[in-house]
């Protein structure tokens, strides 16, 4: 009995020895900020231009037969208890003349439960369908499958479940998939890993990256936008790297929407086992007949937007144990009087730091990049909202955009920040359009301001640096400060939240071996040394005292006050 207990106490003793060393050893924190600029030079041997994959791929062609499901995925809904599985069922349309499938002639069901037989529960769904349509002459309209959309509720933490979708009254039902929930929201429960991919595609490259993914094993993906690029084709199915350079005449920029149908297939094998979270990206855009956008990402995809308070599909929120993720839209206005904003400011109000510790954000194109292409392009994005998430303390932002790796030291307004967030631009997926491998302070490679504000929202907010050793300039003459690391290479990231202050970034490279790292660091919160700014609790008060049901005389008096607020705040930000 003693020696049992001896080695009972000598195991616990070297795990608690190898979980100190995890933390605290030889991998860099940002409590080490701020870290020397560094730039890996670009790998020559690396084939930096991918090839998409043909049609003839198999693992892109349809595999079933009539109304079975195909296309199957997981996406989160805002709290553990419930999640959505999506599916697609019947064939698409291309040609001049398509008819629409009609959605109400085959069911949205899925059977799960904790056991593959019997599966005890069964929920229902709704069902839509898509069309991709021209007003030109010549151009091939689209219309797709019927997508199914299906939310289960009631659901266990962190408890694997099995699930059937389909529609049983044709006997058109899938095979058995499964799917883990996520751990409770609390500060001690985080999922084990969690990737982040961006800028994906549909290449030989992309499908390296979705591999070495499989092989950590994550719990939860995080796509940052940009998914398959259909926009880089025709509609006769003719593509290029360079779409604007290869089809200047077209009438309007065209799609080849089965690239779509072919991505959805492709992933499938993973996304319909491990839940994938969508962010909006600008090759999402998709424009069609009656100016409409957006279509094609819309319909295909679910999105927790209702039950986190959001009008939109492009911004939402969702927890993923101890984290609350914020998901924002990069294309959709983002202005202090825009729904985006309003919703934005609400939801940060409502964190509570004591149940979700980690606050983490993510949208498309990236406010600190240093590289040429994307340069200072969403300054206009950061100008509206980089306060509002400073204020809040958001600890992590992740982007996509640029086709390269680069991690910042904590960074705000551009200066080092001990409280700002750790930037992580990541739209290194692998897709067909090149690599980035220009910085902006490289010599010549300043762009012109003029050239810089994004092409879908505009707007020129990106001056001159008024501080700092790039005052006066657009551009810095070497790697500034708050870039950390970079390098132009194909990757994925992964994220482990070990506690309610320590997480564990690491990236990786597509041309390394499975088990080595190119990039990782522990990033460290300080709530201690960051608390939320008292700016918040103030505004959340007035909000509160305005929604009163007291009496006229003191609504009224909140309303002078905020007024008062307003006014001093405005004079406390322009006299900084």
């Amino acid at each position: 009995m003693g020696l049992r207990f001896g080695k009972v106490a000598a195991a616990v003793l070297i795990f608690a020895t190898l979980n100190l060393f995890q933390i605290h050893g030889e991998i860099p924190t940002t409590l080490d900020e701020p870290f020397d600029p560094v730039t890996v030079p670009l790998d020559k041997s690396f084939r930096g231009n991918a090839i998409d994959l043909p049609d003839s791929d198999p693992r892109v062609k349809r595999s079933v037969l009539g109304f079975h499901p195909e296309q199957i995925s997981v996406s989160l809904s805002s709290t553990f208890d419930s999640v959505w599985i999506s599916w697609i069922t019947g064939e698409f349309q291309i040609g001049e003349n398509v008819k629409p499938l009609n959605p109400k002639t085959v069911a949205s069901v899925v059977h799960y439960g904790k056991l593959r037989f019997p599966m005890t529960h069964k929920a229902n769904g709704e069902s839509l369908v898509y069309s991709q349509l021209y007003p030109f002459e010549g151009l091939q309209n689209y219309t797709s499958g019927i997508i199914h959309h299906v939310r289960l509720t009631g659901l266990e933490p962190s408890t694997l479940y099995y699930y059937r979708c389909g529609d049983p009254s044709i006997q058109a039902m899938s095979d058995i998939y499964y799917f883990k929930t996520m751990p409770i929201s609390s500060p001690k429960s985080y999922p084990s890993r969690i990737a982040v991919i961006g800028d994906l595609g549909l290449t030989f490259n992309s499908s390296s990256t979705i591999e070495h993914l499989r092989r950590n094993k994550p719990d939860l993906i995080l796509l940052v936008g940009d998914v398959c690029y259909a926009n880089l084709y025709l509609t006769n199915g003719t593509g290029s790297d360079c779409y604007s350079c290869s089809f200047s005449d077209t009438p309007i920029h065209e799609t080849f929407q089965p690239r779509w149908d072919y991505w959805g297939r492709f992933m499938q094998p993973l996304v319909s086992k491990v839940p994938i979270m969508m962010v909006q990206g600008n090759h999402e855009l998709e424009e069609q007949a009656e100016n409409k956008t957006f279509v094609s990402y819309s319909s295909r995809f679910a999105f927790p937007s209702k039950e986190s308070g959001s009008s939109s599909k492009f911004y939402y929120s969702f927890n993923a144990g101890g984290i609350h993720f914020i998901v924002l839209g990069g294309y959709v206005a983002y202005n202090r009087s825009d729904d985006q904003y309003k919703w934005l400011e609400k939801d940060l109000a409502n964190v509570d730091r004591e149940v979700t510790p980690w606050l983490v954000a993510t949208w498309h194109p990236p406010w600190y990049t240093t590289y040429q292409a994307h340069y200072r392009e969403s300054e206009c994005m950061k100008v509206a909202m980089e306060d509002l998430l400073y204020q809040y303390r958001v600890d992590i932002v992740f982007n996509g955009h640029v086709h390269a790796y680069e991690r910042s030291n904590r960074v705000y307004n551009y200066n080092i920040d001990p409280c700002g967030p750790i930037y992580i631009s990541i739209g290194d997926g692998g897709n067909r359009e090149k690599m980035a491998i220009s910085h902006a302070d490289d010599p010549d490679s300043c762009p012109e301001p003029s050239t810089t504000p994004d092409a879908i929202m505009g707007g020129f907010c990106a001056f001159n640096f008024t501080a700092g050793p790039a005052s006066g300039q657009f551009c810095w003459d070497q790697q500034p400060d708050y870039s950390a690391y970079r390098e132009s290479s194909f990757g994925h990231g992964i994220l482990e939240v070990k506690n309610e202050t320590h997480a564990l970034w690491t990236w990786h490279r597509n041309q390394d071996m499975y088990n080595r790292i190119g990039d990782q660091i522990y990033v460290v919160r300080q709530p201690e040394r960051c608390p939320v700014q008292s700016e918040g609790i103030v505004v959340r008060q007035l909000e509160n005292c305005k929604n009163t049901r007291l009496s006229i005389i003191f609504r009224s008096f909140c309303f002078f006050f905020d007024k008062i607020y307003s006014i001093i705040s405005l004079n406390l930000k322009v006299s900084f």
